[in-house]
């Protein structure tokens, strides 16, 4: 069963198409925009946000699309999209197959890197990637302001990631992941709401709700 976590939602690898800033080092201009969208973020209680999730291939032919939705409650976070849920409540993450009415128990481990929706919107940039500031466009009424990041790792599936943020709201609203392969994930944030407060059982998978579920154990 394939595991979905924002990156992978988020979700997600970053890097960059053009050279990497000089001498190795990450552009303060990028770093400063980076670090305020993580400090307003880390402000919030929870968060609802909406996306959508597009991958193309290299000749830019759409393979496939989708929606969904992420809530996030301090290490707490559940994940919706097409046919999958994700929930975690900060011990446990339990991944749901609706296809397969099957579900898959693991224990989170916050010593193995695991991205989770939480990170890709805080400070992810800081050890592993290098970044700079690619310039300001217009989406629609947005400025945004578009920051290329690269992997540190070459062994990386990726090579490039580009980071949308609105100028003004300084949140970010949309990614675009650029695998070796050649194909291309493009994420939007098309809605975020703030401070909603949701019930902690939001986050653990409850298998009455679920009649007949195979439930796989693998903690």
């Amino acid at each position: 069963m394939k595991k979905l976590l924002l990156a992978a939602f988020v979700f997600a690898g970053f890097s960059a198409v053009s050279q990497t800033p000089a001498l190795g080092k990450s552009d303060p201009d990028a770093k400063k925009i980076l670090d305020n969208v993580s400090a307003k973020f880390k402000t919030y209680k929870s968060v609802v946000a909406a996306f959508s999730l597009k991958i193309e291939n290299a000749s830019g032919k759409v393979l496939g699309a989708k929606t969904g939705v992420v809530n996030m409650k301090g290490s707490r976070y559940r994940v919706n999209v097409s046919g999958q849920e994700i929930y975690s409540d900060g011990s446990n993450i339990w991944t749901y197959d609706k296809a397969a009415n099957e579900v898959q128990i693991t224990q989170f481990d916050a010593t193995a890197n695991t991205i989770t929706p939480q990170k890709m919107f805080t400070n992810f940039y800081d050890k592993d990637f290098l970044y700079k500031l690619n310039g300001e466009t217009k989406k629609g009424n947005k400025t945004v302001q578009e920051i290329e990041l690269t992997p540190l790792d070459k062994t990386k599936t990726f090579f490039k990631v580009l980071v949308d943020v609105d100028k003004t709201s300084q949140s970010l609203v949309g990614t675009k992941v650029f695998q070796k392969t050649g194909d291309r994930y493009t994420y939007n944030i098309t809605s975020l709401k703030t401070n909603t407060n949701p019930p902690d059982d939001l986050f653990v998978f409850n298998a009455k709700n679920y009649p007949k579920v195979e439930i796989v154990d693998l903690r």
